[in-house]
């Protein structure tokens, strides 16, 4: 029986990878459908769909999870298949069932194949009766914690936690020793129900110095499977990619082929059809472990795009209309290096915490050959603390991995955001370490540099302060006289004729308070000339970028673009004065578990409060040994940054 005809396409997902999906899709004259939350109304993925469903809700378990709810949204809307994304209901067998019931095409893989490999505990036990070569550790049913103590005590510490049911790196968790295993099973367990309505666990070793490694994977109706190269994906934290590149530096055309061809037999093992990835641990010996495999379209898919010149999404629709694959493996291209960074709204010198707020400033580098940005968001969209963090991903292309490095690095800079906090100087550094330029890649890379990936601030220079306050002065909306820049009343620095010609301003930049002191003679050594800031000092001159936001300056310099704020001294003497003295959210977010009450004594690290944002738990703890004078939360509460949550005396 033929598939129907495709007409209309609903993208059950939001973000970046709903406007990609939608960005395919459009091209092949199809109509597109957007859901949404009550949050998400105005995103951007609704924005540009051709319709949009109203799902309610604001958490994901309120819309974005509710099956019944995306399959009224498709009949409503005339939508003949449904397109997952990645996360949300993506692998969930139970959902492509319920799609296949109601009369509509699901593009990915049967129910059946993501029953196989949606549980990570069966998809090994396949793997071991396959022969694949599998890392030691424990996947059985009890989920008692001495079941996993034991099995922790037969493998060796440290060992990894993970959800069975799970990917993202939610419900993740390294425990080093016995005596973090206790609290690290709960909070993982936690994290499992939360993101995936399953709380099941699996244990196995925990291996040092390893890469991962995945191999795309795509198989049609018709019995016919190949791979698409392979991926490296080695940089993460929290056990979540930050890096993607392919093909993977360093491998051999006989190691790509040997982990090729055990991919394609685990797809074909399960009967697999559509999109996939097989993902390996590989060690510097070139042996190679199963890890899981993926029954779905990765965040990562890009660069092999980028090295294929395929387009996967257009592939996925294809295929699920009943299509032959239109190449053989041995006409699968590869051509040259790509490298994709994930851009996060989060606090990398935080540990990482999400950050959620307004982008006051968005502005993607330049598109041209070899760059592609995927993303979701646009200047003046808010980020919310209900979903994962992610706002896009940059993407280079080079005829080999040190041109696409550099032309990397070139898009990192031309990158402007404002408003919250992001990983981008991040990335930048990674992108830009000796030891990422010479490939040398495993999933410990971050800790090992993480002094000069994640360095301590410096106290910014006076070159910095002054360049700022020039910069600040010349772009208040109440300057005049364009027409002449070098004119004192060109310039909004307080200048008054016959009073001293120099004003002192009061700005603020990341934490550090600058009193600095500008003359117009100093003025006219900077010019502002739209959003280029040009000094000049013995005899250079030196271009930095200068993007003023209302009340706030974003200034290029070294590197980061920087957020500069003007201050007064006498208001912030009062509100420190003013300040409740306890522990507060370090995020918008929901407290999940509160640990502690009134009048009881704690030890420093104690936990004392969890706080769930955007799928992930946060530990509030003791900063010191006390007594907990007074709670200002309670379970289940919505919290915003910067609330009140305990009083420790």
């Amino acid at each position: 029986m033929s598939a129907p005809l495709l007409t209309t396409l609903l993208v059950a997902n939001r973000g970046e990878i709903a406007c990609r999906v939608m960005r395919t899709a459009k091209a092949l004259g199809l109509t597109t459908v957007a859901v949404h939350s009550a949050t998400d109304r105005d995103a951007r993925h609704s924005r540009e769909a051709d319709i949009r469903v109203d799902l309610g809700g604001s958490k994901a378990a309120d819309s974005y999870l509710q099956i019944d709810k995306l399959i009224a949204a498709a009949k409503a809307s005339g939508a003949q298949a449904i397109h997952p994304g990645y996360g949300f209901l993506s692998e969930n067998a139970g959902f492509a069932r319920a799609i296949e019931a109601a009369g509509l095409i699901f593009l990915g893989p049967p129910a059946s194949a993501i029953d196989a490999m949606g549980s990570k505990s069966a998809a090994k036990s396949l793997m071991e009766t396959a022969g694949v070569p599998l890392v030691p550790g424990y996947h059985g049913e009890a989920q008692d914690l001495e079941t996993f103590r034991a099995a922790a005590e037969r493998i060796g510490y440290p060992v990894l936690l993970k959800a069975t049911a799970g990917g993202g790196g939610k419900g993740m968790k390294v425990v080093e020793d016995v005596s973090q295993l206790a609290e690290a099973l709960a909070s993982a367990q936690r994290e499992a129900q939360s993101s995936f309505g399953n709380s099941q666990m699996l244990v196995e070793k925990y291996l040092l110095k390893p890469r991962h490694v995945e191999i795309q994977v795509f198989a049609d109706q018709h019995g016919n499977c190949l791979y698409l190269n392979e991926r490296d994906c080695s940089i993460q934290r929290r056990h979540q990619k930050v890096v993607e590149e392919a093909p993977a530096p360093g491998l051999t055309p006989q190691l790509r082929q040997a982990m090729g061809y055990a991919a394609v037999r685990a797809a074909q093992a399960i009967g697999y059809v559509g999109a996939g990835t097989v993902e390996f641990l590989l060690d510097a010996r070139g042996e190679f472990f199963f890890m899981e495999m993926n029954t779905r379209l990765q965040v990562e898919h890009p660069v092999t795009e980028a090295i294929t010149g395929l387009d996967l999404v257009a592939w996925q629709i294809r295929v699920a209309q009943g299509e032959v694959l239109p190449m053989t493996q041995e006409q699968v291209p590869l051509m040259g290096h790509a490298i994709e960074v994930r851009l996060y709204a989060e606090d990398p010198s935080n540990d990482f915490l999400p950050a959620t707020g307004r982008l006051d400033l968005y502005r993607e580098s330049a598109a041209g050959p070899g760059r592609r940005v995927d993303s979701g968001v646009e200047e003046g969209d808010s980020i919310s603390p209900f979903y994962d963090p992610m706002l896009g991903k940059l993407i280079a292309w080079g005829e080999n991995r040190e041109q696409a490095r550099l032309r990397l690095l070139s898009m990192l800079d031309e990158f402007a955001i404002g408003g919250l906090k992001t990983n981008i100087s991040f990335l930048r550094r990674i992108v830009g370490h000796p030891a990422f330029a010479a490939a040398e890649l495993d999933t410990d890379f971050i800790p090992r540099y993480q002094e000069q990936l994640l360095p301590a601030p410096n106290e910014l220079s006076d070159e910095f302060w002054q360049a700022a306050a020039q910069a600040f002065a010349q772009s208040q909306p109440d300057s005049v006289r364009d027409d002449d820049r070098s004119s004192p009343w060109a310039i909004a620095s307080g200048f008054r004729a016959g009073l001293p010609a120099q004003t002192t301003l009061h700005l603020s930049c990341e934490g550090q308070d600058k009193a600095v002191t500008l003359d117009i003679v100093s003025a006219r050594s900077a010019e502002l000339s739209g959003e280029q800031l040009l000094i000049e000092h013995d005899g250079l001159r030196r271009q930095h970028r200068a993007i003023r936001r209302d009340d706030t300056l974003y200034l290029h310099w070294e590197g980061d673009l920087r957020s500069i704020k003007p201050y007064d001294p006498i208001a912030e003497v009062e509100a420190s004065h003013s300040h409740h003295g306890g522990l507060t959210a370090p995020m918008n977010g929901s407290i999940v578990r509160v640990l502690v009450e009134a009048g009881q004594a704690v030890e420093a690290g104690a936990q004392l409060v969890v706080l769930e944002a955007m799928k992930m738990e946060h530990s509030i703890r003791a900063p010191h040994s006390g007594v907990i004078k007074a709670l200002y939360c309670q379970e289940g509460e919505m919290v915003s940054e910067g609330s009140a949550l305990v009083e420790l005396e």
